[in-house]
C-alpha cells in the first residue's frame, strides 16, 4: 500500500506542465543558461555563445560559429548559406584592410595596388 501524505496542499499549488517549464526557465535562469526560441543548441557539448565569448570572436565570426553549429537542427542549407555570407563579409573586410595597409620598402612585397592590370 502506498502512504498517504498528511501534508496540506495550498489551494494555489499545482504541477507544472512540461510545456510551461521552458517558459518558467526563461524567466528565472541567468542569460547564459537559457535559450529563447528553440532547443537547437541543447545537445551541443559547448554552447556557441560560450565558444564565442571564450575566443573573443567579433560579430561576424560569432555568426559563422552560430550558423554552422545549428544548421542540422534548425534551417539546414539556409544556415550554411548564412555562414558563407558572413565568411564573405569577413574576407571583404580583410581585403579592404590589405588595400589600406602600407607596404614597407624592402619587404620584397610588390605594391600592385596601382598597377595597370589591377586598376583597369
Amino acid at each position: 500500500m502506498s502512504e498517504v501524505s498528511n501534508e496540506r496542499k495550498d489551494e494555489n499549488t499545482r504541477r507544472v506542465k512540461p510545456s510551461e517549464l521552458a517558459q518558467i526557465n526563461t524567466l528565472i535562469l541567468p542569460p547564459d543558461e537559457k535559450q529563447v526560441g528553440g532547443d537547437h543548441y541543447k545537445t551541443k557539448g559547448i554552447q556557441p555563445i560560450e565558444y564565442i565569448k571564450a575566443n573573443e570572436l567579433d560579430f561576424f565570426q560569432g555568426n559563422v560559429v552560430k550558423y554552422v553549429t545549428r544548421y542540422k537542427e534548425k534551417n539546414g542549407a539556409e544556415d550554411i548559406k548564412k555562414a558563407i555570407h558572413y565568411c564573405e563579409m569577413i574576407l571583404g573586410h580583410i581585403e579592404a584592410e590589405k588595400e589600406k595597409a602600407p607596404i614597407e620598402e624592402g619587404s620584397g612585397v610588390p605594391d600592385l595596388r596601382n598597377h595597370k592590370e589591377w586598376t583597369d
